[in-house]
């Protein structure tokens, strides 16, 4: 399956003097993300990731790298057209989630999905840091928006550091309850892990949503899948995460391949934790 190098950000908003600040709306973010790409499309991709990634931020082209030191040996890229399709910013506004799809428009036009992690910064600007993308054909349907504002804001007391790993943890452990269970049942078991609403972003498809429809396409594609977590991490707020790894997938048609993985997590009202969007993309050996 080819693999496409680049990823890219927007959404259909307007752009302001301060499009980038982080104010704890989810419309602050898409604003953020219509910068990056405004930037990038009349800068080119070299200084729009040099304003818009963090320092940290690490870009799976296809495995991860640092963003920044990434497209400072790239060539600039303006050829570009995206948009976002879901975004959510955490209730405390330190954390936010963007993802849509994206095509390339070179000789041979390139599409995909895109899933991009977002935080806010001390200068209290949105910043990514986290972006991966799954290559895909020319998509048949656009997918309906879906940009919801935070039900409230909610700004924690500080906490030491041994209570913000503590309170980490219980992602880091959700996800290796879910990959206990895949290991038992199959991948059937992401249905007890998934909003109803939840979205699956797949190389070579289009956008899956819903519990049933992702259900169903792991149950007809997926032998099994075997999750490895990387890093994990909570919004302060205590009501979205995510983690990422990689995932060794095993289809009925007796072949295996490695993935990279994003999943972003919301808090149920009982406590427990379901994903909300999923993206997989091949990693390279």
């Amino acid at each position: 399956m080819k693999k496409i190098l680049f990823t890219v950000l927007i959404a259909s908003v307007g752009v302001g003097a301060y499009a980038q600040k982080a104010d704890g709306s989810t419309k602050s973010l898409l604003a953020a993300e219509k910068a990056f790409a405004t930037s990038a499309v009349k800068d080119g991709t070299k200084e729009a990731f040099a304003k818009f990634a963090a320092p940290d931020a690490l870009a799976f082209r296809p495995n991860p790298v640092n963003a920044r030191k990434y497209y400072e040996s790239q060539p600039d890229m303006k050829n570009i057209d995206w948009s976002a399709d879901f975004a959510r910013v955490s209730r405390s506004g330190d954390l936010g989630f963007t993802s849509g799809t994206f095509v390339v428009d070179d000789t041979n036009k390139a599409y995909g999905h895109y899933l991009t992690v977002w935080r806010k910064n001390k200068n209290g600007n949105w910043e990514f840091i986290l972006d991966l993308g799954a290559d895909t054909n020319k998509p048949l349907k656009k997918l309906a928006t879906s940009f919801v504002e935070p039900k409230d804001h909610y700004a924690p007391k500080l906490a030491t550091e041994k209570d913000l790993k503590v309170s980490r943890e219980i992602i880091n452990t959700t996800e290796k309850t879910l990959n206990t269970t895949l290991k038992s049942y199959g991948p059937s078991a992401f249905a007890g892990f998934l909003n109803k609403d939840a979205r699956l972003l797949f190389p070579g498809t289009e956008a899956i949503v819903g519990k049933e429809n992702i259900t169903a396409f792991n149950n007809r594609m997926i032998d099994k899948i075997n999750l490895k977590t990387t890093a994990f991490d909570k919004a302060l707020g205590a009501d979205f995460a995510y983690t990422y790894g990689l995932a060794t997938v095993d289809y009925k048609t007796d072949l295996r391949e490695t993935f990279h993985y994003i999943f972003v997590w919301e808090r149920q009202a009982d406590g427990n934790w379901n994903i909300m969007s999923q993206i997989f993309t091949l990693a390279e050996r």
